[in-house]
């Protein structure tokens, strides 16, 4: 059974927090988004892609409390659950996307982003509008025009 992933829609006005990412795979191990190109791993190029600030729902807690606590780890900053906007599918496992509101503090990158943040595993905060999801490549797709929408009827 896959673990389910819980994600924060932070807004600030037309924009969006998400998480800019490039991932290189240098493991001897397969690369999921080489696997699905048919790229053989020792070659893989490197991926650009963004995604919403969120990750694992751990043993025994809510998609709620995940998102939250994942929030915070990633990005420092704390927020309440305004209301479920979304739910589908991110790599295969279950997600929820919960909107955040009574947002306080800066974003800064912290946690295991921070720390495993390099040249071949690089994370970065960006506030996105809703002209710049499909140049970030946001992951997954199918959360690239809801979120426009929410993004432009604010």
């Amino acid at each position: 059974m896959p673990i389910p992933r819980a994600a924060a829609v932070v807004l600030d006005g037309p924009r969006v927090l998400v998480i800019k990412r490039f991932y290189r795979n240098v493991r001897p191990t397969g690369c999921g988004p080489c696997a699905e190109s048919g790229t053989p791993p020792a070659r893989c190029p490197g991926h650009h892609y963004a995604v919403l600030p969120g990750g694992h729902v751990e043993e025994g807690e809510s998609a709620r409390a995940a998102a939250l606590r994942e929030l915070a780890e990633e990005t420092t900053l704390t927020a309440r659950i305004g209301r479920l906007l979304w739910t589908g599918r991110h790599h295969g496992r279950p997600a929820s996307y919960f909107l955040m509101t009574d947002v306080t503090g800066t974003p800064t990158l912290s946690g295991e982003e921070a720390e495993e943040h390099g040249p071949d595993n690089s994370f970065e905060l960006v506030w996105a509008g809703a002209g710049d999801l499909d140049r970030l490549n946001l992951v997954p797709s199918e959360l690239r025009r809801p979120l426009a929408e929410l993004l432009g009827g604010r």
